[in-house]
């Protein structure tokens, strides 16, 4: 199957959330949440992730996650990666109770695919102090895409996680997944990256983003938000409408895509120290806000 016929899947059978000019949305991507070991990429950004999620639910925001959010590649089972990040997942739990969590599952999170798998593994959860199980998600439904409908100008933007134009990580996620179980795990705590990954080999990067265009394209220039390469996007009206809200394991830093008053932003959080050198973490505008209706379609 081609990149085009999986993206057109994608975009067919994709949920569609009706948003207008006040609906409000924050958009992250490729957490690899993991078990707080040192292969855990996650771990070194999880209290900036954490405070920002924190205000996003706060002010009212829905918060759609485009993939590869939990990283069942390094590890087994979901268990030790909720019981590293439980604090994590109970605010998640918060946004869902509210119908403002959606998901979407990316190549390291594929089992997600798998209705049942998500129902064993995220409808509830173990509490050790209960000593019985909970609710966590209960029904939660995870999508390979999402289109958010705008209510009076039909403009739709289509969310996805972006591994749809990587050949190999989204046919072959099952083989990739064993070679990062048995041995690029084991070699990224000696800080050996794994090159076969679009996010640390520029080659793919290149050439995924390039396929994703060419789809836009052909698609009349629809607004796609993708995540996979890592690599934030923010393109100029009249640009072809790529953007890409990064990722959550950057040096430092996470990235993401806001939308609120009907327009969009690529923001980062990081920790900073203020004038009189206390450490704090701070949200950072890096693109926009530009107005989703200078957006044309071609």
């Amino acid at each position: 199957m081609s990149s085009k016929k999986r993206f057109d899947r994608a975009y067919q059978n994709a949920k569609v959330i009706p948003f207008d000019d006040h609906s409000k949305f924050i958009l992250f991507s490729d957490c690899h949440r993991g078990d707080n070991s040192f292969a855990d990429d996650f771990a070194n950004n999880r209290n900036i992730y954490f405070h920002a999620l924190k205000h996003y639910y706060a002010k009212g925001f829905h918060y759609c996650e485009l993939g590869d959010g939990d990283e069942l590649w390094e590890n087994l089972s979901i268990e030790p990666i909720l019981e590293a990040h439980k604090n994590v997942y109970l605010l998640m739990k918060s946004f869902f109770d509210e119908n403002r969590l959606h998901l979407i599952w990316g190549n390291h999170d594929m089992a997600y695919k798998d209705s049942d798998y998500v129902k064993k593994n995220l409808y509830t959860y173990f509490d050790k102090r209960l000593g019985a199980d909970v609710d966590l998600f209960p029904g939660i439904e995870y999508h390979e895409g999402i289109r958010l409908k705008h209510t009076e100008t039909q403009q739709e933007i289509f969310l996805v996680h972006g591994h749809q134009a990587d050949w190999w990580n989204y046919t072959f996620w099952k083989w990739s997944r064993f070679l990062v179980r048995v041995l690029w795990k084991p070699l990224n705590v000696m800080g050996i990256a794994d090159p076969t990954t679009p996010a640390k080999n520029y080659t793919e990067l290149i050439k995924v983003e390039s396929r994703t265009k060419n789809w836009i394209m052909a698609n009349h220039n629809l607004i796609t938000i993708a995540g996979h390469t890592h690599r934030p996007r923010f393109p100029e009206p009249g640009d072809i409408a790529f953007f890409n809200d990064g990722s959550c394991v950057h040096p430092r830093c996470i990235t993401g895509l806001e939308i609120e008053n009907g327009e969009i932003s690529l923001i980062k959080w990081l920790i900073a120290t203020n004038d009189d050198g206390v450490l704090q973490i701070v949200r950072v505008l890096l693109e926009g806000p530009k107005k989703l209706a200078e957006y044309k379609t071609v």
